[in-house]
């Protein structure tokens, strides 16, 4: 098994290189498309890395992949299923693929939204609308008698 790179995003500038010795394959059968290998070939990948003990992360990195994938772990395990192909090293290449890519995705920072004022053009048609509008619902009333 080879090292795992996930490709330079804004959280990793340079990228990063997981050694293979911190993953962790397990292979099992998998249900689908197979034919007659179906039952025999242990084609479902699990591939794992513990982010807890992950060397390649900086501190504010793991802090950040931890709570950006803290649905997805278990006791600091990050676990990748891959079972759509119906041989394992395909299986193999597409699971390593998941997890570079999910890896990417949670170190990249989120943006946030800075607030702005509305602009005045904009109030006033907002209130030019709502002043159309209560017009038109005026005139559905009843006319008053009296």
């Amino acid at each position: 098994m080879k090292d795992l790179r996930v490709a330079p995003c804004p959280g990793a500038p340079r990228g990063l290189m997981i050694p293979a010795a911190e993953l962790t394959e397990r292979f099992a059968r998998a249900s689908g498309p197979g034919g007659q290998g179906v039952n025999t070939t242990d084609s479902r990948v699990q591939l794992s890395l513990d982010l807890t003990e992950c060397s390649v992360f900086t501190d504010a990195q793991r802090e950040r992949v931890l709570q950006r994938l803290a649905a997805r772990l278990t006791a600091g395990v990050l676990t990748i299923d891959a079972a759509e192909h119906r041989a394992q090293r395909r299986n193999r290449v597409a699971a390593r693929e998941r997890l570079a890519d999910l890896l990417e995705e949670a170190l990249t920072p989120q943006k946030h939204r800075r607030a702005t004022k509305p602009t005045r053009g904009s109030q006033r048609r907002r209130l030019e609308g709502k002043r159309r509008r209560s017009e038109i619902k005026q005139a559905r009333r009843r006319p008053r008698m009296g």
